[in-house]
């Protein structure tokens, strides 16, 4: 039994755990459509080297050094998906590249029952994304309801987080998460990891997330790629230079 919401309105699905189903079943890289080879993301051998992603179980995670590509393609799969990412569009840039917004566009998604609606979390752009939240209230204070009831601005960096997780992850969809444990602590990527290991047990939201922590690496049943070796493949959590690391540490600081 588990309760969940949608369109505001709280529900009761009775799921086992070999009921549960995934909202995205797998993304096809269109390699033979890239526009260029020789300049980013297109460059990026993982990408050239990558025809499929399949997405058998409702928490997959990417895995693998700075660089390897793992942030690059989660955003195009995002944008694929139809999901906007906030971004403070008032950056300015030292050099354009016109490729590098383009990838999503050669993307194929396969869904199993048709779009569903998610969200992106990226530990770079959340604060934006709590001042345009702050000025929504500002008009509209119900609109806090759906991230915990009150101001995510009002609190610390890691509270906001944990209270956005709480809040968003109730609602049915296909939620993405670049690198969440950059603003907390060891205790909150503990509780960080219940509510995702809850939700997709609940069968009502899927997760696909990248991370460099040993603790949500450690998600049961999830699935891991490992972005440090081409072709892409999966690996096991023992097996993955993140655990071999911290576990080498600990043992011998």
């Amino acid at each position: 039994m588990a309760f969940y919401f949608e369109n505001g309105n709280l529900g009761l699905t009775f799921l086992s755990t070999k009921n549960r189903k995934m909202h995205l079943t797998r993304i096809s890289l269109l390699t033979h459509k890239f526009p260029t080879k020789e300049h980013y993301p297109f460059s990026l051998p993982l990408l050239q080297q990558t025809k499929e992603i399949n997405f058998n179980t409702p928490v997959t995670i990417f895995a693998g050094e700075n660089g390897s590509g793992k942030s690059t393609l989660l955003e195009a799969i995002v944008e694929a998906c139809g999901i906007y990412i906030w971004r403070n569009s008032l950056i300015s840039r030292h050099s354009y590249n016109k490729f590098e917004k383009q990838l999503q566009r050669f993307i194929k998604i396969g869904w199993t029952n048709g779009i569903v609606p998610g969200a992106f979390f990226g530990s770079d752009t959340f604060k934006d994304f709590t001042y345009y939240l702050e000025q929504w209230a500002s008009t509209d204070p119900g609109q806090l309801k759906y991230f915990g009831g009150k101001s995510l601005v009002s609190q610390s960096h890691g509270q906001s987080m944990m209270m956005y997780f709480k809040s968003r992850y109730k609602l049915k969809g296909i939620y993405f998460l670049d690198e969440p444990e950059t603003a907390l602590s060891p205790k909150s990527q503990l509780e960080l990891l219940k509510v995702i290991k809850e939700n997709s047990e609940a069968g009502h939201a899927q997760f696909i997330l990248i991370t460099h922590s040993p603790i949500l690496l450690a998600c049961e049943n999830a699935t891991i790629y490992n972005f440090n070796k081409i072709p892409l493949n999966r690996i096991e959590y023992k097996n993955t230079e993140h655990y071999k690391v911290y576990k080498k540490f600990l043992m011998d600081r």
